[in-house]
């Protein structure tokens, strides 16, 4: 690959990997896209460049303007590098819940962290960064808001998707922004219109890093719900499991929203006979090494079987 110009350059064109042990039947493959190996380790990046490439081309950002956004993790993590780079003073609107580690990421890019009551959660995080956008003449990035985000998956992480796998009979992410799941799914189904597309939330009150229950009473704007052909409702304890599943029949070190995609989508792999499914797996692990998920000895068949009424396909 020649010597880049800027680790810009290395956003996106993420590896599409075979997870070949987890497969419950045999005819069915399953795939995870790993967004870990964006520059600060998440999918986030792909949009936060996108938004602000775009705001300072058409004069929406100003030089040296602030930019102001709400973000439970990696969004203000990107935000934060990728706004240091661009010379851009950069303040994160976060809940109390967010893990140590992103705080401690946001502070190492130099940004300043305003937090919201964790009872408030995203949408209060999100009121108070308009505000502030309104209030300081800042640039809110609008992650949740912006056509950017849809169309930068559409682009990139769809099209990239088929350009390593030309059938996709599922596909599965997190509902998060509803970028994600609405931009790439999309474009999969352009490509293979008999895909099913399956959105991850948590369980209603349930904190999982990176996911946002609909629930909670934030729809964000983005979400394309006629995407969708369904939404799998996943708790934390299934979400941990599978993240350390993937790390120890894998070695995929991925993100608890990565263990809880992988969770959804061995779900709805057990109800085919064959077909490729394809997962988002939106981070790393790295950034919840500050959890107990790495170190308990679960017995992960035992967790496996575990049932829950709340814990499966909710069809729309």
């Amino acid at each position: 690959m020649g010597a880049l110009d800027s680790v810009a350059r290395l956003v996106g064109n993420t590896p599409l990997v075979e997870l070949k042990s987890l497969s419950p039947e045999s005819g069915v493959r399953l795939f995870a896209k790993l967004e870990a190996q964006n520059p600060t380790g998440s999918i986030k990046d792909r949009i936060v460049l996108r938004i602000l490439e775009r705001a300072r081309a058409t004069g929406a950002l100003a030089p040296g303007q602030q930019i102001v956004e709400a973000s439970t993790g990696n969004t203000g993590v990107a935000l934060a590098m990728f706004g240091r780079m661009l010379g851009h003073p950069v303040e994160v609107c976060v809940p109390e819940s967010v893990y140590p580690e992103i705080t401690q990421l946001l502070q190492a890019y130099g940004a300043k962290i305003r937090f919201v009551p964790r009872q408030a959660g995203i949408k209060s995080a999100v009121e108070v960064a308009q505000r502030l956008a309104v209030e300081e003449g800042s640039f809110l990035l609008n992650q949740f808001g912006s056509a950017e985000n849809l169309r930068t998956h559409y682009e990139t992480t769809g099209a990239e998707i088929l350009s390593d796998l030309d059938q996709v009979d599922v596909f599965v992410a997190g509902m998060g922004t509803g970028g994600t799941i609405s931009g790439a799914g999309r474009r999969i189904k352009e490509a293979n219109p008999g895909c099913k597309v399956f959105g991850v939330e948590p369980r209603l009150g349930v904190h999982v890093q990176g996911l946002h229950s609909l629930d909670d009473g934030f729809i964000p704007p983005v979400l394309d719900e006629s995407v969708l052909d369904g939404k799998i409702i996943v708790g934390n304890r299934h979400a941990f499991s599978h993240a350390r599943r993937a790390m120890l029949a894998e070695g995929i070190f991925g993100g608890i929203s990565s263990g809880a995609v992988l969770h959804a989508a061995m779900r709805a792999a057990s109800r085919l006979k064959r077909g490729n499914v394809v997962m988002i797996f939106a981070d790393g692990g790295w950034k919840y090494l500050g959890t107990n998920l790495w170190s308990v000895d679960d017995d992960l068949e035992t967790v496996d079987k575990a049932e829950d009424p709340l814990d499966d396909i909710l069809w729309w």
